[in-house]
Formats: structure tokens, C-alpha cells, sequence
């Protein structure tokens, strides 16, 4: 089973969630080139300019480990890198999970991402002017859970640890990307996970991936925000437990 963490989060963000499949499955995190212990010097600007380089690097490690048949727990962005990384090696990954995904962060016409296109390019540019005052404004409103403080310092913690350059870039493809094509292409059977009051990946959009796999389900769980792996780890173990 391979963990996947989120824009500005790392492998760490699994950390009350991972250990409990441990036992049944062979365990892989790792940290997306730019956070964590990754290798800064591994980054491409040309390879990572879409979401199609992340999802070869998730081929590559599985590949590297032999995995066939595997479970690929993805966490927002990575959720689409997951799914991208099922289309390239079709063997390799048996189930997808899908934690806050979005195909589009962005309206397009009769599709609502959540945000207009002048809302991420605001976005964009705070983040550009000031990544570590961007990084405290904005974790508590990703994170929610107001009455939990400790998730946000948590959050906007991880995202200063991130190296700032890269940061940048990647938020860049991450609100930029549209993988709303790609869901006709996925054949691995998918669970949506999908939290209330989440700012970045509403209901809707969490039912519009759903609509548009050939093999999914859905799960609502009672959790606000966006990282329900921090803060209802809980609820995500049930749930992927249910599913695999």
C-alpha cells in the first residue's frame, strides 16, 4: 500500500494513518521531489511542469519495489497523480483511494472547481510574494478544525519546510491542472473520500470524480477540512479498511 501526501505536506502527514495497514500490507511513503528529505537536486522544472512527472516518479518507485496489484492511497493532488500513474502502469496499482480529490480547481463553464480563475491567480501570487506569510494565512482555512490550532501550526509548519522554489511551481500545476479528461481513462476500481466545509475540494467536486470513473464509490466522512488524515485518521483507516 502506497501513501502519497499532499501540495506542501510530506510524508509525516500519514503518520497516525500508515502504521494500521502495516500489519496486512507491504508499506511504502515517500516525499514528492521539493518536500521532506527528497533529493532537491532530482528536480526538473521541464519534467514536474505537469502532474505527468509526478505520476512517473510513482511508477518509477513502483516499479523499483516490484509492486503488481498494489493499493495507491493518494491525499488531494496526489489523488490525480495516483490516478495518472494507474493510467501509465495498469498493473500496478489494484485499488485507488482518493482523499479530497479534484480534477479542476478552477470553474470552467457548467463545472465548478471551487474557485475562479482570478481567485487562484491571486492565490498564486501571494504565495510567489510571500510563501512563508502565505503558508500561515492559509493553513488554517485548508486544514479547518478552528478548534484544533494545533493542525493548522501543524500545516503551515510542513508547508515552510517546503522548499520555497519548488513550492511555487508546484502550486502553480496543482491549481493549474485539469485531469477532468483523464477520470474516463482510469480503470482501477476507486474510493472517494470526501470531507464537509472543504474549502479546496467541495462535495460537488468530490461527486463529480466519482460521475466520471468507470469503478467508484464514495464516502462522506464526518470531518471538516481538507487533511483528514491529520485530523480523523480514525475515520480514513475505517474507511480504507472497508474498501481494500
Amino acid at each position: 500500500m502506497m501513501f502519497a501526501h499532499g501540495f506542501g505536506c510530506d510524508q509525516n502527514m500519514w503518520r497516525f494513518v500508515a502504521p494500521a495497514f502495516e500489519h496486512d500490507f507491504r508499506t511504502i511513503l515517500f516525499d514528492h521531489v521539493g518536500a521532506g528529505h527528497s533529493d532537491l537536486s532530482a528536480y526538473d522544472p521541464a519534467k514536474y511542469a505537469s502532474l505527468h512527472g509526478y505520476a512517473a516518479d510513482v511508477v518509477e518507485i513502483g516499479h523499483e519495489l516490484g509492486l503488481k496489484n498494489a493499493v495507491f492511497v493518494g491525499h488531494s493532488v496526489s489523488a490525480m497523480i495516483g490516478a495518472l500513474a494507474s493510467i501509465m502502469a495498469p498493473d500496478m496499482f489494484e485499488k485507488l483511494v482518493m482523499v479530497g480529490p479534484s480534477p479542476r480547481y478552477i470553474n470552467d463553464g457548467a463545472y465548478e472547481g471551487g474557485f475562479t480563475a482570478a481567485q487562484i491567480e491571486e492565490l498564486l501570487a501571494s504565495l510567489d510574494d510571500n510563501h512563508l506569510g502565505w503558508s500561515a494565512a492559509m493553513a488554517p482555512a485548508i486544514m479547518g478544525n478552528p478548534d484544533r490550532p494545533e493542525l493548522a501550526e501543524e500545516l503551515s509548519n510542513s508547508f515552510c519546510r517546503t522548499d520555497p522554489e519548488i513550492a511555487k511551481q508546484f502550486a502553480r500545476v496543482t491549481f493549474s491542472s485539469d485531469n477532468r479528461q483523464d477520470l474516463a481513462r482510469v480503470k482501477t476500481r476507486t474510493l472517494v473520500l470526501q470531507c464537509k466545509d472543504d474549502i479546496i475540494a467541495c462535495e460537488q467536486v468530490g461527486r463529480y470524480v466519482l460521475e466520471h470513473l468507470s469503478d467508484s464509490a464514495i464516502m462522506l466522512l464526518d470531518a471538516a477540512g481538507h487533511c483528514p488524515n491529520l485530523s480523523a485518521p480514525e475515520q480514513v483507516i475505517s474507511a480504507i479498511r472497508g474498501f481494500v
